[in-house]
């Protein structure tokens, strides 16, 4: 098998805790939990596009670029079927990795024409993927000198305009307080803002009690952080309106 400089995951051992969820999350079967840490088995089953990542809530798991085996599909499918599992419909990656689509890092920054362009007929002024806060990598690229914006998950339907208004020039990570994992929200917002300079935050959030979750969790982040940023918040009305 070739050795080569790739993109291939790393594993912080003094963070991870065992708890497997990286394990599941890999279609490829690149991880096993082994004397209660996840490892890596095979170099040659990990295609480094990393869709364990937004699975780990210690943030354990990061991406490095290092001499390392080939990434093998045929390998990867001949581990599946000797273990009796399935094999997955991935969406397959140009250089012959594949991952689930859900967790696929894209970055469309520097692609502002075709950002841009109307689906529809609205345009869409979203930058990057994914945008659920469990599953964004703090260290992606989009992250750096962003303009932050943490929304409610339910401001998009309320709020119309919400793309030109206020998705436009930001990097935004969504969630819901109410019935997501609060812990991880605030170990992920707090890891942005720590490992990136980042420019700006507004909070996105609907009128509904439990809502005001999103803007504890941003100003408990912003102080576990370090930073002192002031957080702009914006709150929408039931009816769709800037309140």
């Amino acid at each position: 098998m070739a050795i080569k400089s790739r993109q291939i995951i790393k594993i912080d051992e003094d963070r991870c805790n065992g708890c497997g969820l990286c394990v599941s999350a890999c279609a490829e079967g690149a991880l096993q939990i082994v004397d209660g840490k996840a490892k890596l088995v095979s170099e040659t089953y990990c295609d480094g596009l990393g869709a364990c990542l937004g699975d780990c809530p210690m943030d354990a798991i990061t991406i490095e670029t290092r001499e390392a085996e080939d990434f093998d599909e045929q390998a990867v499918l001949a581990n599946m079927a000797a273990q009796g599992k399935p094999a997955h419909n991935h969406d397959h990656h140009p250089a012959g990795g594949f991952v689930c689509p859900s967790a696929k890092t894209i970055d469309r920054t520097h692609d502002a024409a075709k950002t841009a362009a109307a689906i529809g007929s609205v345009p869409s002024e979203l930058r990057q993927w994914p945008i659920k806060l469990y599953l964004v990598n703090p260290q992606a690229p989009y992250f750096s000198d962003a303009h932050l914006l943490v929304a409610a998950d339910c401001v998009p339907f309320a709020y119309g305009g919400v793309h030109s208004d206020f998705i436009r020039g930001k990097t935004i990570v969504t969630g819901c307080p109410k019935f997501d994992d609060t812990e991880l929200y605030l170990s992920k917002l707090t890891d942005i803002l720590s490992s990136n300079d980042i420019k700006s935050v507004t909070v996105l959030k609907m009128e509904v009690p439990c809502c005001g979750g999103m803007q504890r969790i941003t100003e408990m982040a912003m102080a576990a952080s370090g930073k002192s940023l002031p957080i702009e918040t914006v709150t929408i009305s039931l009816d769709g309106a800037v309140k």
